[in-house]
């Protein structure tokens, strides 16, 4: 341990304690904008700067580690102005259209500014009027309102993996860009989101689309159409952070009704499809396994799941030797994009042309996948017509002066509104492994398990490994999330491959963002791992308090395949909830 004082304070943490981190511990709050809780300090902006007593520098307190003995001084007159000095140098390059910007009033650069009483601008204006990056139709590149702080870059290069963008140019010419300076879409980016996750500014944001879901909502006569949403697990226990609640705050049936007074016709949930993908996806795998298990077919072992958009990207461009191993079912979303169209049309006896579906999701990559592959149109239209963010989510509902808090609980519509506890745990890191456990341990022995939390594979351990045993048949997992996790697994299956060996597990499951879908790119700003175990926590708890907890369990599901679907794995249910895949460049020539 370390005893020094901060402004006097004494203060004692572990040897190696940022001066950032161990002000904390006294309450005393030094203004950053290059640092995140998620990344490594790289001491960019210069705003943290401390100083220490018989030091004759200004030390930056995000990578400076506290010493014995040490006493910091993190405020006074010149430390103030300096402060100030490095945001005004920033606002000169940085364009003054904070009431069009996308982060506006959630914008770091703005509030430091409004705390350092910045009211004029002393250095010359000296904008570069670069292009914006629209090509994905899901994320917008604005290197103009680039502050060159690096967050984007180190998220996407050493937390990711992916290497996407990068910084080009030396000096003032400096830019934020797509690698190799390409467009976005025809780089290595697999829409995760994560660096608008991790933008302090307006330089990188998800596609807004709210305008066309208005529309749609607003259209009558003969153009109106039937509005129906879906809303994705992890939404239920973020959206409340962007109306002052604490984080995990399970806010279900309140959103159902906000989704109604919005317009939507019909409410669905996106938990009821992720019961159906583990009646689709466990009998997938317990084919595979009993094929391996009786020595056939061990080249399709293992399983990968197939949920995350921006993992199958990620796998399409960099692993694509291992498209055999993935899951053929869609993710939840498209799932109930397809359902909609066929089963839902065909019992309210709507035309699916007249169908608007919307699904509310966590993620910037779901916007892509509505219209990954023809696949997504198996229903003969668009399956989800369009994706919104629950950042955009929560904008409708202040848009429409919806008192989202205070509003009464609905329930959502039938038959595909009733969920599992399986289903909601989809939401997070684990959930979609621990779902389909529960589900495969019936499937292969026709009992149910006596207990069905399986508590290995949660948590916010990068990767995560559990041995379950299913009539004494040993079956191996692995839970990987946060992308840059993902190489290890794979680069050991590759091995024992080559190698002739069994591979190390039999299931594995990913999740591009770190924590999985709780700490998706759409979710609102400011994610920290604290942040995430909240949101866990709502969602484990929503498990808890459910009436089911298995999806083989949700009598809905029974009824769909009854009605419509035949069985799982059907030829139907192949043509409707069930995709491919494809070798994809990392960069388009």
């Amino acid at each position: 341990m370390v005893n020094a004082k901060i402004n006097g304070i004494p203060v004692q943490v572990a040897e190696g304690t940022t001066i950032l981190d161990a002000a904390e511990k006294v309450n005393v709050r030094i203004p950053k904008l290059c640092y995140n809780d998620d990344l490594p300090a790289w001491a960019a902006c210069g705003i943290c700067i401390v100083k220490v007593e018989r030091n004759p520098k200004m030390l930056r307190a995000c990578c400076t580690p506290l010493e014995e003995g040490m006493s910091v001084i993190t405020h006074d007159p010149e430390i103030v102005q300096v402060r100030k000095t490095v945001i005004e140098l920033i606002l000169s390059t940085h364009p003054d259209d904070c009431l069009q910007c996308p982060r506006n009033q959630s914008c770091e650069l703005q509030t430091l500014a409004s705390e350092f009483g910045v009211r004029e601008q002393p250095f010359e204006k000296r904008l570069r009027d670069l292009p914006i990056d629209t090509s994905t139709k899901s994320l917008i590149l604005n290197p103009d309102k680039c502050i060159r702080c690096g967050r984007c870059v180190t998220v996407c290069q050493q937390m990711q993996n992916v290497w996407a963008i990068e910084f080009l140019g030396r000096g003032e010419s400096t830019r934020i860009a797509p690698a190799a300076d390409v467009s976005l879409a025809d780089g290595p980016c697999i829409k995760c989101g994560q660096c608008s996750a991790h933008c302090p500014v307006g330089a990188i944001y998800e596609l807004d689309q709210t305008k066309e879901v208005w529309d749609a909502l607003m259209k009558g006569g003969e153009e109106a159409k039937t509005c129906v949403v879906q809303i994705a697990p992890a939404v239920r226990v973020a959206l409340g952070e962007e109306f002052g609640l604490k984080p995990g705050t399970v806010l279900t049936k309140k959103i159902y009704s906000a989704l109604r007074r919005l317009g939507f016709d019909t409410v669905f949930d996106t938990n009821f499809s992720a019961d159906l993908t583990i009646l689709e996806e466990g009998t997938e795998f317990v084919k595979r396994f009993t094929d391996f298990a009786s020595g056939n077919n061990k080249e399709l072992m293992p399983l990968i799941t197939s949920c995350c958009p921006a993992w199958v990207d990620y796998m399409e461009k960099y692993y694509a030797d291992m498209i055999p191993n993935f899951s053929t079912a869609k993710s939840p979303m498209q799932m109930m994009g397809s359902m909609i169209k066929t089963y839902w049309a065909e019992k309210a006896k709507v035309d699916p042309k007249k169908i608007f579906s919307v699904a509310i999701m966590p993620c910037t990559a779901k916007k892509w996948e509505s219209g990954r592959n023809k696949d997504m149109f198996s229903s003969g239209e668009r399956d989800v017509d369009v994706v919104l963010t629950t950042r955009e989510l929560a904008r409708m509902i202040k848009q429409a002066g919806i008192d989202l808090v205070n509003l009464p609980e609905e329930e959502a519509d039938s038959p595909m509104g009733p969920y599992t506890g399986a289903g909601t745990i989809f939401g997070a890191t684990g959930g979609v492994m621990e779902a389909a456990l529960r589900s495969a341990y019936y499937l292969v022995t026709k009992e149910d398990l006596k207990d069905v939390n399986f508590t290995g594979v949660r948590g916010l351990s990068g990767i995560k490994e559990a041995r379950i045993h299913i009539k004494g048949i040993e079956v191996r997992v692995a839970v990987a999330h946060q992308m840059g996790n993902i190489a290890s697994v794979l680069e050991e299956v590759r091995k024992a491959k080559a190698d002739g060996k069994d591979v190390p597990w039999h299931f594995i499951e990913v999740m591009a963002c770190r924590g999985g879908c709780i700490g998706g790119g759409g979710q609102p700003y400011g994610a920290t791992d604290a942040v995430r175990q909240q949101r866990m926590a709502g969602i484990y708890s929503d498990d808890e308090k459910s009436t089911y907890r298995c999806s083989h369990h949700n009598p809905f599901i029974g009824t769909v395949y009854k009605e419509f679907l035949e069985q799982p794995g059907s030829h139907k249910a192949h043509q409707l909830l069930h995709t491919h895949y494809r070798k994809l460049e990392l960069y388009n020539k």
